[in-house]
C-alpha cells in the first residue's frame, strides 16, 4: 500500500533530480557563496584563509571557525537521526560533503540474527548532503542496530530503540539555542544526558547559528550531538538562526525585503530555507497537511508518539506575522516597545496570525484524537509569553518583545486554550533564559504549564527575569529560594504565574552564564509531569545538581486551572479500559476538554452551572453519547454506568 501522504517522497525525488546537476551556486546568482562551504567545488576553496579570517573575527568577539568539511573518505557520514511512529521509520543521514566521481547514494542497513541486512538505498540530495529513508512496516517491539552506509569504507552506526510502551516513566531532554561562538564537543551535556537516558531528544531550535553556512554549522552540531542522537528518537526544529535571521515571523513564506524580516517572511531563497528544513525536520512523521505554504516553501508540523506520550509538534515561527507596517511602531525598531504609556491592546489588531487557520485545525483534532496516547504534550519554538525583562545586558530592560509568542495576545489566548483542551504542557526554546510558568488566560492560572529550556550556550544574547519593583508576585511559590515567583502580567498583558527562572549570574563567565538544558519527566501512572533545569557545568564541588528552584512536579489536570463549579455525575465504565472523555458545554457548544481517563470511574468536572453533553470512546469520543447531565454541587455524587465497546 503506499504512504497516505506523498509529498516528502516528492520532494526527496526533485531534490535527486537537482542533485544530479550539482549547480555550483543552487540558491541562484544573487546569493553565489550562501552555504559555499559545502556547494561548487568546495574542495579547492581557499578555507585556509576563511579560517583565518574566521579566528580573526573570533578575537573580535565574533564566531570561530567551522569544522573541516574535506574528511577522510570513511568518514563522510557524519551523523544520523530518527524518529519511529505507528509503523513507519524515517531516517535521515546527514553526509560531509561529496567529491566529483564519489556515489550519490546512500544504503540503510538493519542487523537482524545476529546478521547485517540492507534494507533501504536513496540518493544523497543535494545541496545540503542528506539522505533520507522511509521504511513502512516497521516493528517498534523490538530493538534494531542500524548502520548507515556510504561507498566502500565510509558507516555510521547507531540503534533504533524500541517503542518503551511499558515503561511508567518517559524522558524527554529539551535543548535549544547552541552558540557557535563556543565550538567544539560538548561533553558536559553528552556525558550526563547519557546518564540519565532519556527516552527523546526535543532540539527545539537554533542548532546552528551558522547564518549562511548551514550545512557546515548543522555538521557542525551534529558532531556535537550525535553520541546521543544516534541511538534514540530525535525531535530537531529549526529557529530563526538556523535559516539565518536575528528573527524571523513567517507570514505564510512571503518573501522579506527587510534586513531584519519584521515585515514577515524569510530573507534568504525558498531553496536554502527548504534545505535547512530537510536537513532538520524531513526525519519527523509526514505532516499532518502537507501542503507548501507560499512560494513553494515546505512544511513539517506533525505528531508523534513514544511510549504513549503523544506530542504535537508545531512551527510557531511560519504563519506568524511580522509587525512591521501592521501595528503601530513607538521605537527604532518594529518589534520592541518600552514606552511606560503603551497600551498592550493596541497593537492585537483584527486580522494577525501566530499559528494560522492550518495549524489551529490540527491542535482542535489532535486535542481530540487519543490514539496510542496516554498523556500530551505540544512541542514548539518559544513561549507563549514574554517572560524575561532584560535583554542582551543588563543595562537594556524591554516591555515587550514581539519575537515570543505572547503577541498577538488574541492568538496566543487561541492556542492556549486547545492545549489547554487536552491537559497538556508546553515544551520549548529560543528564549535563552529557563523558565516554568503557568498561564493564564482569563484567569491567573488557568491555562497550560510551560517550560522554556536554557540554552545550551548561552553567549549569544542573554536574559533576565527581574521586576523592576524588585517584588514577588501574589501567590508566591512556598518556600521557593527565588524571590520574584508568582502572579505577573507579562508586558504584553498577558497573565502568567512564575514558578522558577534561571538567571544567568555572569554572562561573561563561561560557568556563570546558566548554560544547560531540561528534562522531562511524564508518570503516566501518576499523571504527574516534573520539570528538571540541569547546568551545563557542574558546581565547585564536582557535583551536578538543578538550577535553584527546580524541580517542579505538576498534576496533568493542573494543566486546566479554571475554578471548578460542580461536578456532573460519577461515570463508571464497563467495556473499554481507560476511555477517553470529552466534556462540552450545551450552551456554548464550547469542548472543554477531551482526555484519557484512568481506570473504570470519572467524575467530569465543569466551570459553571448548567448542562453538559459527554462523549466517550476507546481512542476517540466517538462511541458513547451522554446528553443533558446537569452540573451539580461538587459535595453530590450520583453515580452513572457507561458502557463502552471494545
Amino acid at each position: 500500500m503506499k504512504p497516505r501522504l506523498a509529498l516528502p517522497v516528492l520532494l526527496l525525488l526533485a531534490a535527486a533530480r537537482l542533485a544530479a546537476a550539482e549547480n555550483p551556486q543552487p540558491f541562484g546568482p544573487d546569493y553565489p557563496t550562501l552555504d559555499g562551504r559545502a556547494t561548487g567545488e568546495w574542495w579547492a576553496k581557499p578555507t585556509a584563509a576563511a579560517n583565518a579570517k574566521a579566528e580573526s573575527k573570533k578575537k573580535q568577539g565574533g564566531q570561530p571557525a567551522l569544522p573541516p568539511m574535506d574528511v577522510p573518505r570513511d568518514q563522510v557520514v557524519a551523523f544520523a537521526l530518527y524518529t519511529q511512529d505507528r509503523g513507519v521509520l524515517k531516517l535521515t543521514a546527514q553526509l560531509y560533503p561529496l567529491k566529483p566521481g564519489e556515489p550519490r547514494e546512500a544504503r540503510l542497513e538493519i542487523q537482524r540474527g545476529g546478521r547485517w541486512q540492507e534494507i533501504a538505498r536513496t540518493p544523497v540530495v543535494y545541496p545540503g548532503w542528506s539522505a533520507h529513508f522511509r521504511v513502512e512496516r516497521w516493528d517498534g517491539s523490538v530493538d534494531a542496530p542500524y548502520r548507515v552506509r556510504h561507498g566502500a569504507a565510509a558507516v555510521f552506526e547507531g540503534l533504533v530503540r524500541r517503542d518503551p510502551r511499558d515503561r511508567n516513566e518517559i524522558v524527554v531532554a529539551s535543548l535549544s539555542c547552541n552558540s557557535s561562538r563556543t565550538t567544539g564537543a560538548r561533553p558536559e551535556i553528552i556525558d550526563h544526558l547519557r546518564a540519565q537516558n532519556p527516552d527523546l531528544l526535543f532540539f527545539a531550535g537554533d542548532q546552528t547559528y551558522r547564518h549562511t553556512e548551514h550545512t557546515s554549522g548543522w555538521i557542525e552540531f551534529g558532531l556535537q550531538f550525535r553520541d546521543v542522537m544516534r541511538d534514540r528518537p530525535t525531535i530537531s526544529i529549526p529557529d530563526d538562526h538556523d535559516v539565518g535571521h536575528g528573527n524571523v515571523w513567517g507570514e505564510n513564506g512571503k518573501k522579506s525585503n527587510r534586513g531584519d524580516a519584521s515585515d514577515g517572511g524569510y530573507i534568504y531563497p525558498v531553496d536554502y530555507v527548504n534545505m535547512v528544513q530537510r536537513q532538520q525536520s524531513w526525519h519527523l512523521p509526514d505532516p499532518v497537511d502537507p501542503a507548501p505554504v507560499e512560494r513553494g516553501i515546505t512544511v513539517y508540523f506533525t505528531r508523534l508518539r513514544v511510549g504513549g506520550m503523544d506530542f504535537a509538534i508545531l512551527e510557531d515561527r511560519k504563519f506568524k506575522t511580522g509587525p512591521q507596517g501592521k501595528i503601530p511602531q513607538a521605537g527604532p525598531r518594529p518589534d520592541h516597545y518600552n514606552q511606560p504609556d503603551f497600551n498592550p491592546e493596541s497593537i492585537d489588531l483584527p486580522g494577525l496570525e501566530l499559528l494560522g487557520e492550518r495549524q489551529m485545525r490540527f491542535l482542535r483534532a489532535w486535542t481530540q484524537d487519543w490514539t496510542g496516547a496516554e498523556m500530551k504534550a505540544v512541542l514548539s519554538q518559544t513561549a507563549f509569553a514574554g517572560a524575561v525583562h532584560l535583554h542582551g545586558q543588563r543595562t537594556n530592560r524591554l516591555l515587550a518583545d514581539l519575537d515570543c509568542n505572547g503577541w498577538p495576545q488574541t492568538g496566543r489566548n487561541r492556542a492556549l486554550e486547545e492545549i489547554r483542551r487536552a491537559w497538556a504542557v508546553h515544551l520549548c526554546g529560543d528564549q535563552h533564559l529557563a523558565v516554568v510558568v503557568q498561564h493564564g488566560i482569563g484567569a491567573y492560572r488557568d491555562g497550560p504549564f510551560s517550560f522554556t529550556n536554557p540554552a545550551i550556550v548561552n553567549t549569544i544574547y542573554g536574559r533576565w527575569w527581574h521586576p523592576l519593583d524588585e517584588k514577588a508576585g501574589a501567590r508566591p511559590v512556598p518556600g521557593s529560594p527565588l524571590p520574584w515567583t508568582g502572579d505577573y502580567l507579562d508586558g504584553l498583558g498577558n497573565k502568567i504565574t512564575m514558578l522558577a527562572y534561571a538567571n544567568p549570574p555572569d554572562i561573561a563567565d563561561e560557568r556563570q552564564r546558566a548554560d544547560g538544558y531540561g528534562l522531562v519527566r511524564f508518570n503516566k501512572q501518576s499523571r504527574q509531569i516534573t520539570f528538571e533545569c540541569w547546568p551545563r557545568f557542574p558546581g565547585a564541588d564536582g557535583k551536578h545538581a538543578q538550577f535553584p528552584g527546580w524541580p517542579i512536579t505538576v498534576a496533568m489536570d493542573a494543566n486546566d486551572g479554571r475554578a471548578i463549579a460542580g461536578h456532573l455525575p460519577e461515570l463508571n465504565f464497563k467495556g473499554a479500559p481507560n476511555p477517553v472523555v470529552q466534556v462540552i458545554e450545551e450552551a456554548t457548544g464550547e469542548i472543554l476538554y477531551t482526555v484519557r481517563v484512568q481506570g473504570e470511574r470519572f467524575r467530569p468536572r465543569v466551570y459553571r452551572p448548567g448542562t453538559y453533553t459527554v462523549k466517550a470512546g476507546r481512542d476517540l469520543p466517538d462511541a458513547v453519547e451522554l446528553k443533558a447531565l446537569a452540573a451539580r454541587p461538587s459535595e453530590e455524587r450520583a453515580v452513572r454506568d457507561v458502557v463502552v465497546p471494545q
